[in-house]
């Protein structure tokens, strides 16, 4: 006999098919990166479709949408970024802030899980893969044409409507001066193209290299990587030369890909010699060899002095941190040199610029322990994960691995925008990983790169 509960479901996977519009929401989420507010929309906007359509069906259907694993990896993942920000907020500098911060970020969760339903089946999979690598060769070749004529055409259009709409341009006089490296189509009061290029490369390095196999990947890495040299920071370089290693030994073998490094070190030598702004990166990298802790800290943009407040605020607020977003609030009490004008200019640092000092100083050891909780539950999905589940969700993990990459610097992790892009990358990582019950394993087109 039926259930009554059962008898009242869709049949025939019609509950998946009315989330069919998931990849798309996810793709506009990224393309208006360049507009901040109309991506914070798009995060709301898509957490609130997300509750209602689950409350609206009293969240039945469940393993046709995703996997159980699925569901318990994307709200582990969540609750691990999340139970810092709020644990912090006890004792904070500013507990107000905190909490604020704390209850705001409870969008995330719906949203997360809009995402991981997005990838949970090959047509959602393929169609925000293919959508991410599409975004981020439109923003190369933008970038490119900047490169030569010194104006982005993408971010030319964004601001003639920004001010047909306000009568206000994307960035004032001020910070167009400032600017120091290619804007692309974030613009020059943005400059965050080169490390958000980095995160998302493996995206367009997979599709190139399923497409046009090595061919394909080499040209897309070329391109990319002239944009990251010019846009990006150090960080951004590095971040992107653990991109190429770890997915390109696998289509190329090391030998070739040993002569791509070599290829790409005399263009970056050669982009160095012609460009001020490149040069003066690499000029300032080599400081660090001087033997004074003032060469350190010019080579590291002054990240020496803040990393020195940062472990302060570790010492003195060990257990849940200063509060997610007081590092601004704590610095001038733990600046180790205070009175003498900071590299970056004036005003306190407002984030620790590496991922494990940020989770320290902000929230403590108790944040820390939760950060590598979710980390080990991510490392443990992918071992016990079969080969092809691994190869559908390859792209994401590595854009998700590189962006949290302790062995760098970064943004910060509980800032809107790149809070927002790491936890989505997670949330791709489980969707993908851990597919909805009665997927295929994996189709022929995503494993076409392991064959190799």
């Amino acid at each position: 006999m039926t259930n009554s509960a059962d008898a009242a479901l869709p049949a025939n996977g019609s509950i998946a098919t009315g989330w069919r519009w998931a990849p798309y929401w996810v793709l506009a989420f990224v393309a208006l990166w360049p507009a901040p507010g109309y991506a914070e929309g798009i995060v709301v906007l898509g957490a609130l479709a997300a509750i209602i359509k689950l409350v609206g069906s009293r969240f039945r259907g469940g393993a046709q949408l995703l996997s159980g694993p699925a569901w318990a990896l994307t709200s582990v993942l969540f609750f691990a970024y999340w139970l810092p920000e709020l644990l912090s907020s006890v004792g904070s500098v500013d507990p107000g802030r905190a909490l604020r911060e704390a209850a705001v970020d409870l969008r995330y969760l719906p949203f997360l899980w809009l995402v991981a339903i997005a990838v949970a089946d090959d047509r959602g999979r393929r169609l925000t893969f293919t959508g991410l690598a599409v975004i981020i060769g439109l923003w190369t070749l933008d970038a490119l044409v900047e490169v030569v004529l010194d104006t982005s055409p993408l971010f030319r259009g964004i601001d003639a409507i920004k001010q047909a709409i306000s009568d206000r341009p994307m960035c004032d006089l001020g910070e167009v001066a400032q600017a120091d490296r290619l804007g692309g189509v974030l613009g020059p009061c943005n400059l965050k193209l080169g490390v958000v290029l980095a995160s998302l490369s493996p995206f367009a390095l997979y599709a190139a290299g399923r497409r046009w196999r090595t061919a394909g990947w080499v040209v897309a890495a070329a391109a990319i990587g002239v944009v990251i040299v010019f846009a990006g920071s150090r960080a951004s370089w590095l971040t992107y030369g653990l991109v190429l290693l770890l997915s390109g030994w696998r289509l190329l073998g090391w030998r070739r890909l040993l002569a791509v490094f070599a290829a790409g070190a005399v263009v970056t030598m050669a982009i160095a010699i012609m460009s001020p702004e490149v040069r003066t990166r690499f000029e300032r990298t080599t400081q660090a060899f001087q033997a004074s802790a003032t060469g350190v800290d010019a080579a590291l943009s002054g990240r020496a002095r803040i990393w020195g407040a940062a472990l302060c605020m570790v010492r003195e607020h060990p257990v849940n941190g200063v509060g997610a977003r007081g590092f601004r609030e704590a610095f001038p009490a733990c600046d180790p040199d205070p009175g003498t004008m900071a590299a970056w200019g004036d005003g306190p640092a407002l984030h620790a610029h590496q991922i494990v000092l940020e989770v320290l100083s902000e929230t403590g050891v108790l944040g820390l322990l939760l950060w590598l909780s979710g980390v080990a539950l991510a490392v443990r999905a992918w071992r016990y994960a079969g080969k092809a589940a691994r190869e559908r969700a390859r792209p994401a993990m590595l854009a998700l691995l590189v962006t949290v990459f302790p062995l760098n610097t970064h943004l910060a992790s509980y800032s809107t925008f790149w809070g927002a892009l790491t936890l989505m990358l997670a949330a791709l990582y489980a969707g993908s990983l851990l597919a909805r019950a009665g997927q295929a394993p994996a189709d022929r087109a995503d494993a076409a790169p392991a064959a190799q």
